[in-house]
């Protein structure tokens, strides 16, 4: 197995690549933040990236906003460049874990990934692109386990809370979990709220390239998942929301495709009974419809065509609505934000067979956070990586190319991110009884029992 402590030729347990982009400026401050929670208390680390001059201000910038002004003096600046595979092989053997910060990753992710394999150094990135993840997965698992090298990808808003948010549900479920729903809504504060626009192009080209996502599914050559179970009945593609009271969604970011690949390897690997997943989001109101429907009929159509994708990415707050800016949300905008994930589940209590009957207990958890990308998602991928480097024996067995679920499913990791703003909280937990005496004794009309949390 690669190493998970630094020496003499390795010096840096992280290394941020692409500090200087929009999102890992905060990644930057996040490790800074965090650095006492390293190995025995000390995090060595470095950021690193093409522009010296951009990565030394970042480095000032954070030690401004952190008022540490030691940074400036303590982090060390290294030079590499997706272009350069010399660069990122000089950078990758210097670092135990290189923290991914360069998307859109399917055009600048996988030299990052090649490069860590090769060099025996763990990753962790960001992303939310299926058609990168799988990709990665499907061409570098097998050399990743060779290596004893670990790849984790979409370790941010997209997709910890999502991912660890099902793992965290099923193992607070008493008896056996067999379905989830979640559904999320994310909040501006009064300043209001943008996401900066590399998502919005990463949104762009994996919808362009659709065909090639399940062109490359299909080289995997899996069964599908056995259905414990009843099996999960999929939402309308606009509906109301009871549980949100508003419009929801089918959500259409990685969270669905990551929660399935942790499940698949939870129940092909470790013989765990797969979770099954239905993501929604919130999207408001009547005149919130009317902007979605207009917005999304344009996009679909634009980005069939390359100079649609061109109108699409020059003008991402027209077409978006504003919801997405070349600028990015100020540090004010992200000060008021915040998300929240509902998660709903079904299963069969403890006692009761999967195999006879509907399911008869249900579970709602708590997923909520601060400002999901960045804020959140700095934090996500920190604590990833911290619980890397302090909990090696809890990770799988090899290495590979894991989804967060299948990497952290063993670990304290829920304790690190409630530590750090993103709380998980279990809510309660319902029976429906068979009979009067079973399960409680709580006076409840017969045949519910409800569990307070």
């Amino acid at each position: 197995m690669a190493a998970f402590s630094t020496s003499s030729s390795r010096p840096y347990h992280i290394v941020i690549f692409g500090a200087s982009g929009f999102t890992g400026q905060f990644v930057v401050e996040e490790v800074a933040r965090t650095a006492s929670e390293g190995p025995k208390g000390n995090l060595k680390w470095a950021v690193a990236g093409r522009n010296r001059t951009k990565l030394e201000k970042v480095v000032e910038q954070a030690a401004g906003a952190l008022s540490k002004p030691e940074l400036k003096s303590e982090v060390d600046i290294l030079i590499a460049d997706v272009g350069d595979p010399d660069s990122l092989a000089a950078m990758c053997k210097q670092a135990v874990i290189v923290l991914s910060c360069v998307g859109p990753y399917r055009f600048f992710g996988e030299p990052v990934v090649k490069s860590c394999v090769e060099n025996g150094t763990h990753c962790i990135d960001i992303s939310g692109e299926p058609q990168f993840l799988e990709s990665m997965q499907l061409n570098y698992h097998d050399q990743a386990a060779e290596k004893g090298v670990y790849i984790v990808g979409s370790c941010g808003f997209d997709s910890i809370p999502a991912d660890i948010g099902v793992i965290y549900t099923r193992d607070q479920f008493k008896g056996t979990l067999t379905s989830i729903e979640s559904f999320l809504t994310a909040s501006a504060g009064p300043e209001g709220g943008c996401i900066h626009d590399g998502t919005w192009q990463s949104a762009i080209y994996g919808l362009a390239d659709s065909n090639k996502l399940r062109s490359l599914r299909k080289k995997f050559g899996h069964k599908p998942l056995p259905v414990v179970g009843t099996k999960i009945k999929r939402r309308g593609t606009l509906f109301y929301s009871n549980e949100l009271q508003q419009y929801a969604i089918p959500f259409m970011g990685s969270d669905p495709s990551v929660v399935k690949r942790t499940q698949r390897y939870l129940n092909e690997e470790l013989n765990e009974s797969p979770v099954q997943y239905g993501a929604y989001v919130g999207v408001g109101g009547i005149s919130n419809i009317f902007k979605l429907v207009f917005a999304g009929l344009m996009f679909f159509f634009l980005v069939k065509f390359s100079f649609g994708r061109n109108l699409l990415m020059k003008f991402p707050e027209f077409f978006s609505f504003g919801f997405f800016s070349k600028e990015g949300p100020t540090r004010k905008q992200m000060e008021g934000a915040s998300f929240r994930f509902i998660f709903l589940g079904e299963g069969y209590t403890e006692g009761s067979d999967p195999s006879e009957g509907k399911p008869n207990g249900k579970i709602r958890t708590l997923v909520k956070g601060p400002e999901a990308g960045y804020v959140a998602t700095p934090i996500a991928m920190v604590q990833a990586a911290l619980t890397m480097l302090n909990e090696s024996d809890s990770l799988p067995k090899t290495g590979g190319v894991y989804t967060p679920g299948a990497t952290f499913a063993k670990t304290t990791i829920v304790d690190r991110l409630n530590k750090h703003g993103i709380h998980l909280v279990k809510h309660l937990f319902i029976c429906l009884l068979e009979h009067r005496d079973s399960c409680c004794h709580l006076k409840l009309p017969y045949g519910v029992a409800v569990f307070h949390l």
